[in-house]
């Protein structure tokens, strides 16, 4: 499993025009599912996105996670994040997973981070033409590959 996980000011996910989620302060998590992936990676990824130090405290020292600074977070499914580009233009999303096996991780994961952060999150639509609008704060962004723990 890989997130991008991006500290935002202000973030929304829409689908054909409708915003399906919008929030301030927080974090926009993108989630790249692979068949591999299992429910210890769901928990250790949630509880390392949750803790991330990567907000400012008082002295404007990335000190603070989401949960210290009580932010909001929407969380998207993204199967590009598993694009392999090794051979041609055109990037291969093989190791990806199907939507039969991804959906149910997705939604492990969504219910897992919602019980870590202790609220409800945001969320796209899985599968849908999605249009994401974030105002990237920082910039911050972070990759993690659960199976690298890094």
């Amino acid at each position: 499993m890989k997130v991008v996980v991006q500290r935002v000011t202000y973030a929304s996910v829409s689908v054909k025009g409708v915003v399906l989620s919008k929030i301030g302060k927080g974090l926009l998590v993108l989630v790249g599912i692979e068949d591999a992936d299992t429910k210890e990676d769901i928990d250790w990824l949630c509880r390392k996105v949750v803790n991330l130090r990567i907000f400012n405290d008082g002295d404007g020292v990335m000190n603070l996670s989401l949960k210290d600074c009580e932010g909001d977070a929407i969380v998207v499914s993204q199967f590009t994040l598993h694009a392999s580009t090794k051979k041609g233009n055109r990037p291969s999303y093989l190791k990806a997973s199907k939507p039969v096996t991804a959906i149910p991780i997705y939604e492990a994961f969504v219910h897992q981070f919602q019980k870590e952060l202790g609220k409800e999150i945001g969320t796209g639509e899985f599968g849908a033409d999605m249009k994401v609008e974030l105002l990237n704060d920082g910039p911050v962004t972070i990759i993690i590959d659960t199976k690298n723990k890094e």
